[in-house]
């Protein structure tokens, strides 16, 4: 499949099972869910003596209109006073080329982004995080440790955040309102009022560390919305959709989103 966009893989793999989705036939064909770059890598090198002035052309045009990213090299053998040296020159000039296609490999092997939608992976634990707590008072969590925290506090506010129990599947989606703060301080909308969570009676822990948290390893709130949520016995999972191992990231993958519009009963 080299320097093919995702367009021309998703095309194949609806002519390779008719009546399937792409991301269905990716992972019963490799069992795991598509990356969100495909074929982002691929180079063609055209290795030659010498190409004629239609091949330089066409390369030539490749590169400058449509960020192909082709190039061709030239070895060239010589002799000098007993000595041979073997001599390498590029058509396209390498950091030229890479300049030029760089936007266009990105966009023909990614996805667009909506500009709204975000995953959230929300990691239950034994006496930890509990979806029950997020679900009935509103909010998503992930903390003990700054790599955990620091996607979670990336999401803005207005963003429409899918939630995913790990090995489960979906259970919500809502509209964030509030900033990520410390459990200590999260406060969310309860009986009409904003009320300083830490105070309401939860199910699950919230705290990494004897006698307190660090602002490192704190457990980080960010305050949702809900427009539906399930428990967690009702998640829904379908093969081919999308999950990741960040506490957050913007979701692009357009059929799980597509897998949940329906799955919540959304109307955009």
């Amino acid at each position: 499949m080299a320097g093919l966009s995702r367009a021309d893989i998703v095309a194949i793999f609806s002519n390779y099972r008719p009546g399937v989705a792409f991301e269905e036939a990716f992972a019963g064909e490799f069992g795991e869910a598509p990356p969100e770059d495909l074929n982002a890598a691929q180079i063609f090198t055209i290795v030659a003596a010498s190409v004629d002035p239609a091949t330089e052309r066409i390369v030539r045009f490749l590169n400058e209109n449509f960020g192909v990213p082709v190039n061709v090299v030239f070895f060239r053998h010589f002799e000098d006073r007993g000595s041979s040296y073997l001599a390498r020159t590029w058509l396209v000039d390498q950091e030229a080329q890479v300049v030029s296609g760089a936007s266009s490999k990105v966009s023909k092997s990614r996805e667009p982004w909506n500009g709204y939608d975000w995953y959230v992976s929300f990691g239950e634990y034994p006496d930890g995080r509990s979806w029950d707590d997020a679900a009935q008072y509103g909010f998503v969590s992930a903390g003990g440790g700054e790599w955990f925290s620091r996607t979670l506090k990336a999401l803005p506010i207005g963003a429409r955040v899918f939630v995913c129990i790990p090995k489960r599947g979906y259970v919500g989606v809502g509209t964030v309102t509030g900033e990520a703060m410390p459990f200590e301080r999260a406060e969310v909308q309860h009986n009409g009022a904003s009320t300083p969570l830490a105070d309401l009676p939860l199910r699950g822990g919230y705290k990494h560390l004897e006698g307190g948290d660090t602002e490192e390893s704190a457990e980080y709130i960010v305050p949702v919305d809900w427009q539906s949520t399930k428990s967690r016995e009702q998640a829904f999972w379908k093969q081919g959709m999308f999950a990741n191992q960040n506490s957050a990231c913007r979701l692009r993958n357009q059929f799980t989103i597509e897998q949940l519009s329906a799955f919540f009963d959304l109307v955009d």
